[in-house]
C-alpha cells in the first residue's frame, strides 16, 4: 500500500528552526502533526528518525510520513466504474452522473462514489479514506473534487474557505430571464419543517450565485452559474427564489415534462494545485439528457 509522504531540501533561510514550525508553516495541521507522531506516521532527517524539536540545518533532508489511513466500517467498496477526469497524488477529479449519491444515505445505501472509490483505491493500493471536497447533490451531474490524503483535504478545505475552487455549473431554468446576468446574494437556511428543503431566510447563511445567459429559448434558458460559497441547493434554491426554478427540480417547484431530474450540471472546475501550484482546469460536456434539450 502507498503511504502519503512529503519531503524537503532544507535551505539556508530556515536554519535553526525546528521541525514543528517549519512544518506549521508548511500547512501542516496541528491535528496532523499529532497523528504523525502518535498514530503510526514518522518524521526522517537525513535517514534518521528525529522529533519535532529537532533544529533543521542547511541541505538537511526532512521526511514526513503520514500514518496510514482507513476507510469507515460502515463505507463498503464497490465494483462501480468511475469516470476518472483526472488523477495524480494528491486528488482525483471524477465525473458523476446523475441519479447516483455522492456518500451514502439512509435512501439509497449503496451504489455512492463513495463507495466505488473504497473500491479503486482498494484495487489501485490507494491507502487513504475517502475525502471527498465538492459534493454534488444526487440528481445533479458533473466534476467532483477528492483528495487522495487528509492533508490534500484539509489544503483544499482552507482553499473552500477562501474561495479559490472556482466551480462552474450549467443549468436549464423555467421561463424568460429579464437580465443577460446577475448576482444573487440572499441568505439560505433549512425550510421549517423539513429536512431537506431550503429557503431565502434572512436568519440564513450566506449565499452567493452569480449566472449568466449562454441561451434563451421559447420556454427555458440555458444558464452557466458559479458559486462564491457553497450552501446546500444553492443554485436551486436561488433561481427558484428568482422565480426561474430548474427544469426537472420537483422539490422547488420545476417542470418534469422534459428532464426527470434537475437539469444541473458541474462543467468545470478551477483551482491552483496545492502542492505544485499549477493552474488546473478541468471541463465536462452536458450529458445526454440535457444535450437532448437543446
Amino acid at each position: 500500500m502507498r503511504r502519503f509522504s512529503l519531503k524537503w531540501q532544507i535551505e539556508n533561510a530556515v536554519m535553526k528552526k525546528d521541525i514543528k514550525n517549519f512544518l506549521a508553516e508548511e500547512g501542516i495541521s496541528r491535528r496532523a502533526l499529532a497523528d504523525i507522531k502518535f498514530a503510526g506516521g514518522m518524521i526522517k532527517v537525513n535517514g534518521e528518525e528525529q522529533t519535532v524539536r529537532y533544529e533543521l540545518k542547511a541541505s538537511d533532508v526532512l521526511e514526513v510520513s503520514f500514518p496510514p489511513e482507513e476507510s469507515s466500517v460502515h463505507l463498503k467498496g464497490e465494483p462501480i466504474e468511475l469516470a476518472i477526469v483526472y488523477e495524480d497524488r494528491d486528488m482525483v477529479v471524477v465525473n458523476k452522473p446523475a441519479n447516483m449519491n455522492s456518500i451514502p444515505s439512509k435512501q439509497h445505501p449503496t451504489g455512492s462514489i463513495a463507495n466505488a472509490l473504497v473500491y479503486y483505491y482498494e484495487q489501485t493500493g490507494v491507502e487513504s479514506a475517502v475525502h471527498i471536497v465538492t459534493r454534488l447533490d444526487r440528481n445533479t451531474s458533473g466534476l467532483m473534487l477528492i483528495a487522495k490524503h487528509r492533508h490534500a483535504h484539509h489544503l483544499f478545505s482552507l482553499m473552500q474557505r477562501v474561495h479559490t475552487i472556482n466551480r462552474t455549473y450549467e443549468s436549464f431554468v423555467v421561463g424568460q430571464m429579464q437580465k443577460t446576468a446577475g448576482t444573487i446574494n440572499a441568505p439560505i437556511g433549512r425550510k421549517p419543517g423539513s429536512i431537506i428543503e431550503r429557503e431565502v431566510r434572512q436568519d440564513g447563511k450566506k449565499a452567493i450565485t452569480h449566472f449568466e445567459l449562454i441561451h434563451q429559448y421559447s420556454d427555458f434558458a440555458h444558464l452557466k452559474l458559479q458559486l462564491e460559497t457553497g450552501r446546500t441547493h444553492q443554485i436551486r434554491v436561488h433561481m427558484n427564489d428568482l422565480g426561474h426554478p430548474l427544469l426537472g427540480d420537483d422539490l422547488y417547484g420545476g417542470d418534469l415534462t422534459t428532464i426527470e431530474r434537475q437539469a444541473l450540471h458541474c462543467s468545470q472546475l478551477q483551482f491552483k494545485h496545492p502542492f505544485t501550484k499549477k493552474e488546473c482546469v478541468f471541463k465536462s460536456t452536458l450529458p445526454s439528457d440535457m444535450k437532448r434539450m437543446i
